[in-house]
């Protein structure tokens, strides 16, 4: 039986990819305790009540449809059912050429959330970035609406416009306007930076293996003494898995580059990268930050583990599960998206909610350093109430001192600082070998508590007026 798994952050995405492939038809029903088929029988008696009592006529299918899709969210964040549109249009979207905004989005207890908007799309052109809300389309309010509604509303026919009505934490409710194009992802770029090439990686199609190969082989012609490279996987929300592992191979000379394990704790599968380093051992720094997810994570991970790659920016998304999309009926009948894996690192890290923490802490911007300190509002895996939990014992990292941030002066619209200190890495030969920035003052350092050397600050920070997702 071919799978296709598929790992990204999202329960519905417009942008790339994200899920698995099992193809087969609705395999045989396990054996049912004798207490489910009392409730199965609770259900037919509910659904014959809507059926007959209702205000005003109900249209049956859409009805059982939702409720499938309420028992799959109820699993966790990114389980849930796809009808037979929404499946077509999923896997359009992993082969990387797809009508849409090129923006991904989730959805926990009626609000639809960016995760990230994807590169040279109209998402990104209109400024949209992940955290944002979106409330309304076309005037239309969204909240209380299934994220499968929500997306059928954004889709329409490319050439017409859109209406989003964004909010964003601190800043003034806002319309933006859209128009639906043909999305052909482009899912790897690079360019020289004086001696050290940049590859720039936003997302895991069914091309990025291959086009990473392509990447590297180009800035190897541009510059054939390149010292070394940064690989940037910020804001890339993951996609597919073998696509990560195809990546991973690129830098790894063998090994393991991922395991994954079900319900079973026997049930592990191993995957390893091939003999063979494009770079023949050139240094790596990895860019991650708050929008690098799964698939992302998996590559970040697997470099970091096998000392491969040093990270800088600031601690990763956090989705550490694997989800399989199992068509039913042949994809007739729409089908399930279900999580059915972990996924580990070499070393057997999850990263569950907790994500993957930089060797350098480098925020974007001054405004995110604080953010840091205050935890205000960070969304990550560990913001939906539904989340599988972590592995026993850990937790994502608390408000800490603020990281590295631009100095005063610097001109974030036009620079990139978190490239320039990965830049300062490669030439000075390591993080630990790199002078450090002043560390900035946080504000609102009485909240945090008292500051234990070494050690992050972990009492509760001041909170943000946005509600989180318990609705509070």
């Amino acid at each position: 039986m071919r799978k296709y798994f598929l790992i990204g952050a999202s329960a519905f995405v417009l942008g790339a990819g994200t899920m698995a492939y099992l193809h087969q038809s609705a395999t045989a029903a396990a054996p049912q305790p004798a207490g489910a088929y009392k409730m199965i029988e609770l259900f037919g008696d509910v659904v014959d009540t809507v059926e007959r009592q209702y205000v005003t006529p109900v249209d049956h299918k859409k009805l059982i449809q939702s409720a499938i899709d309420g028992m799959l969210t109820s699993l966790d964040p990114h389980s849930n059912y796809l009808d037979a549109e929404a499946y077509n249009g999923m896997r359009d979207q992993t082969r990387g050429e797809y009508g849409g905004l090129g923006i991904e989005v989730t959805s926990e207890d009626g609000v639809v959330k960016v995760i990230s908007p994807m590169d040279d799309t109209p998402a990104s052109k209109a400024g949209i970035k992940a955290g944002d809300y979106i409330t309304a389309i076309d005037g239309q309010s969204v909240v209380g609406l299934t994220l499968n509604d929500a997306v059928k509303q954004m889709r329409g026919k490319v050439g017409q416009p859109i209406v989003l009505s964004m909010a964003r934490e601190g800043a003034d409710p806002r319309d933006v306007t859209l128009t639906r194009e043909v999305i052909s992802v482009k899912s790897v770029k690079d360019h020289v930076e004086g001696d050290y090439g940049y590859l720039r990686i936003s997302s895991f199609n069914e091309k990025t293996g291959e086009e990473t190969r392509n990447g590297v082989k180009d800035l190897l012609s541009k510059n054939p003494r390149m010292k070394g490279l940064v690989l940037d996987l910020r804001n890339n929300p993951g996609g597919l898995l073998d696509q990560a592992i195809e990546v991973g191979d690129v830098f790894l000379d063998g090994g393991e580059v991922v395991s994954q394990r079900g319900r079973d704790p026997k049930d592990v599968e191993r995957y390893n990268a091939r003999p063979g380093d494009m770079l023949n051992g050139k240094p790596i720094v990895v860019l991650i930050n708050s929008g690098s997810a799964s698939a992302a994570e998996i590559v970040a991970g697997a470099l970091q583990d096998r000392h491969r790659a040093e990270l800088v920016g600031i601690t990763s998304f956090g989705k550490g599960s694997v989800q399989t999309v199992i068509p039913l009926h042949g994809g007739a009948d729409g089908a399930l998206k279900l999580t059915t894996a972990r996924y580990y690192t070499p070393s057997g890290r999850s990263i569950q909610k907790t994500g993957i923490t930089p060797e350098l802490e480098v925020a974007q911007t001054r405004e995110e350093a604080q953010l840091i300190a205050n935890r205000s509002f960070q969304f990550s895996e560990a913001s939906f109430r539904t989340a599988l939990n972590a592995d026993e014992g850990k937790t994502r990292v608390q408000p800490h001192e603020p990281a590295e941030e631009p100095p005063t002066g610097f001109d974030a619209k036009t620079g990139d600082f978190q490239l320039s200190r990965a830049l300062d890495v490669l030439k000075n030969g390591g993080v630990a070998h790199t002078p450090k920035l002043p560390t900035p003052t946080p504000k609102l350092a009485s909240v945090l508590g008292p500051k234990t050397p070494g050690k992050p600050q972990t009492t509760a920070a001041v909170t943000s007026s946005v509600p989180d997702k318990n609705g509070k």
